[in-house]
């Protein structure tokens, strides 16, 4: 039986719930990576199973050491009717407490998230740049004239060139920008898809390794 935790994070107004995943064995001592995962809107609410359904919290709640992987992953929960932006700050606040509590190594900290997750994750980067060793946002978009505080964090982004929720133009905007910035940046199109590019994305691509080995400058 996998074991994970089912928390809330009392410091954020709403008791802003979250799964934790660590690895078989786990000691504080060991010092590993964290990684964070931005749902999209299907999964908000008070259901914290509705976490489980794509990408990070689906693949470590099945198997805690996924694809042999030594990491912490951590997956909140937006409640219902919100988004990302507005808990972007309490976000970054459970990202600390977690790091402190856990012993992360905070050279070692990643962040990924799908369709609104996506949007919070570029928005989450741009507010606090400095505290990530590489993004990964899949079909989202954000305020690309802030490309600027990017330039220096390794992204990959992903999106289906068919999305009709999510147009490919916000991705678009955003890797451009990035790139006139001199960026390190890796944008994969999925000509084939829509909107539900992040299983090919997860699964056919070493990203979520990258992601965990992926260490700040």
């Amino acid at each position: 039986m996998v074991q994970y935790l089912s928390k809330s994070f009392e410091k954020s107004p709403t008791s802003l719930k979250y799964i934790l995943t660590t690895p078989t064995d786990f000691d504080k001592n060991e010092k590993l990576p964290l990684l964070v995962f931005l749902h999209g809107a299907g999964e908000r609410g008070d259901d914290i199973e509705l976490v489980k359904t794509h990408g990070i919290p689906r693949y470590f709640t099945q198997n805690q050491d996924h694809l042999g992987l030594r990491v912490i992953t951590l997956s909140p929960q937006c409640p219902q009717e919100r988004t990302w932006y507005d808990y972007k700050w309490d976000v970054i606040s459970l990202i600390d407490q977690i790091a402190d509590e856990y012993n992360v190594d905070k050279d070692r900290i990643s962040l990924c998230g799908i369709s609104m997750g996506g949007f919070g994750t570029w928005e989450i980067a741009l507010q606090v740049s400095e505290k990530f060793s590489a993004i990964a946002p899949i079909c989202g978009g954000g305020m690309n004239w802030r490309a600027w505080y990017l330039r220096n964090i390794p992204i990959r982004v992903f999106h289906g060139r068919l999305d009709d929720i999510v147009p490919i133009t916000h991705s678009e905007a955003m890797v451009n920008s990035i790139k006139l910035q001199g960026g390190n940046i890796e944008f994969t199109i999925y000509d084939d898809l829509g909107h539900c590019c992040w299983d090919r994305a997860f699964e056919e691509t070493d990203l979520i390794s990258w992601l965990v080995n992926s260490k700040r400058k």
